[in-house]
Formats: structure tokens, sequence, C-alpha cells
């Protein structure tokens, strides 16, 4: 009950936010909910498969042009390019992980690794580039609130990500719920043992990797819609570490984790660059350390044990 009423006060909150928020908070917002969704992604995949990731960015990139792509070339409705950049993350996370099959641990994180670094040199190629329009990338048209709704451009763009968003959770919410979800778990924590009671491995690890790739696309492709730009340059490996950064210090196997660390990937830069200009990355270093040893289970783990000791101090 106090789960339910906690979530409903949070939901109103959010609602509340793009009317009391200056412009640039509205899209900030925007933006932590499209990397929750990435990060989603990768915690399916990490988090409650065991399945390491260093190029989740790529995926995110994949989401991003194909949206950027449909709307500037082919002319689609914004809110159409979302369901064929979840097709294309699908497909190409589902062929990406059958030979990922056959590598575990470090070795599958450095194969990852090399989707990441590579992707934005694809992107740069002189053969793509009437439709990625190469290293200038391509610019995007705001979308405004259709049906004469009485809000600009950037509150109706959050409230858009925060149905998708809502949907999403709700989906990965009730998929980890049930058989799949076990069989998720059982995999990661003993494969042999998994396997022994009928589950089968490269079925559940292959598709894990395409639906995490699916929710991952879906972040990017809102990022891009709300940006209203894409570059080869914005996605380069980098991106990739820091989205598992933002799973590792959210929280892995938790849901509310991809919240949290979307919060960190989008204000924790700002905040070290605004606490020193001359060195943004040591100061950022230190905050990332500084979580890691207060709450080594994320910040979702940490608000667990919390919640835990407030409800045994009421009881006694």
């Amino acid at each position: 009950m106090q789960k339910n009423l906690f979530a409903a006060g949070l939901l109103a909150a959010a609602c509340v936010l793009p009317f009391v928020l200056p412009s640039y908070a509205v899209f900030q917002a925007t933006m932590v909910i499209a990397y929750a969704l990435a990060l989603l992604g990768l915690n399916l995949l990490t988090g409650f498969n065991g399945q390491i990731s260093l190029g989740h960015g790529a995926f995110f990139a994949l989401g991003a042009y194909v949206a950027a792509m449909l709307m500037e070339q082919a002319g689609w409705p914004y809110w159409a390019t979302l369901p064929a950049a979840a097709l294309a993350g699908g497909v190409v996370g589902t062929l990406f992980g059958m030979p990922a099959l056959k590598l575990d641990g470090v070795y599958l994180a450095l194969a990852t690794f090399a989707l990441g670094v590579a992707t934005p040199q694809l992107l740069k190629y002189k053969g793509f580039e009437a439709w990625t329009g190469g290293s200038q990338g391509l610019v995007l048209m705001k979308p405004e609130a259709p049906f004469g709704l009485p809000l600009d451009a950037d509150q109706w763009l959050y409230f858009f990500s925060l149905t998708v968003a809502l949907v999403l959770f709700a989906a990965a919410r009730n998929l980890l719920r049930g058989s799949v979800g076990l069989s998720l778990v059982a995999v990661r924590d003993h494969a042999i043992a998994a396997q022994a009671m009928g589950v089968d491995n490269a079925r559940v690890k292959t598709l894990t990797f395409g639906v995490s790739a699916l929710y991952t696309s879906v972040g990017g492709a809102l990022s891009a819609i709300v940006v209203q730009f894409v570059a080869p340059d914005s996605f380069s490996v980098f991106l990739s570490i820091t989205l598992l950064v933002g799973a590792v210090v959210g929280g892995l196997s938790s849901l509310s984790g991809a919240l949290y660390g979307a919060l960190f990937i989008q204000f924790i830069p700002q905040l070290a660059e605004q606490v020193s200009k001359a060195a943004p990355w040591a100061v950022y270093g230190a905050i990332l350390l500084a979580l890691m040893l207060v709450w080594p289970t994320g910040v979702a783990g940490g608000a667990a044990r919390i919640q835990t000791w407030i409800n045994t101090r009421s009881k006694t």
C-alpha cells in the first residue's frame, strides 16, 4: 500500500514538474527519461542476465539515427519513428547476441567495446553520408503539441517521453515478474544449473540482448527528437562507458536504478564542472568513488537499506 501511494505521489510530482520548471530544466528532465530507458535496457542485460556490455552506446546511436533519418529523409512523424527504432534495435541486438553466445565475461565486454568504438566511424562513412549526414550529422525540427494542447514544445516532449517510459517500464516489470524474469536471473546466477532445470540458455541470452538493445534504441530515438540533432561524435565509446557507469551507480538488478543512474548521467558532470572548471573530471571521479564506497550496491540498493532501517525503527 505504501509503495503504491509513493508511486502515485511520484507520478503526480512528475506531471507537475514541466509547469514549475524553466524550459531548459524541462529539457534536462526529458533527457533523464531518455537515459533511463537506455539504462533499463542495459540493466536487463547486465544486472538481470549477467552479460557485460561496453557497447550499448551503439544501440543508443542506432535508435537516434533511425528516428533522425526517418524524420528528416522520409518525412515520418516523430511518434512513428519510435516503433521503427525499437524494431531496428531489437533485430540488431538479437543478431549481435547470437555470435556473442560464444563469449562471456570480459571477452563479451571487449566484443561489445569494439562495437562501441566502430559505430562513430561507420556513421561517418561516405557511403552512408546521404542518409546519415556524415560528420555534420542531421538537424531535426522540434515537434509542437498536437490537438491544440496548451503546452509548449518542451512540455509536450516531456509528457510524450514520460508516457513512453511508463509503458516500457511497466512492460519490463511484468516481464521480470514472470517465468522469463526467473530464467534471466537463473542464467546469471548459475548457467549450468539453469540448463539442467530445462532453461534454454542460448535462447534466453540472445533474446535478452535483443530486448536490451530495443529499450536502449528507444531511449536513443527519444534523445534525438528532444535534442533535435544527431552527429557521430555524440555517440563515441565514452557514451557506452557512461551508460555502464550509470547502470552500476543507479543499482544493477533494479528497475528504479535506471532512473537514479539517468539522474547521475545528466546532472553529475554539470555539477562537477560547476565545482571546478579546471578539473571537472577529478570532481566527477571523487563523487563516483564516494557513491561506490557509501552505496556499493548502487543508489537503489542504498535507498532500499534506508527504507528497511526506517521500517525497523518505526516498528520499535
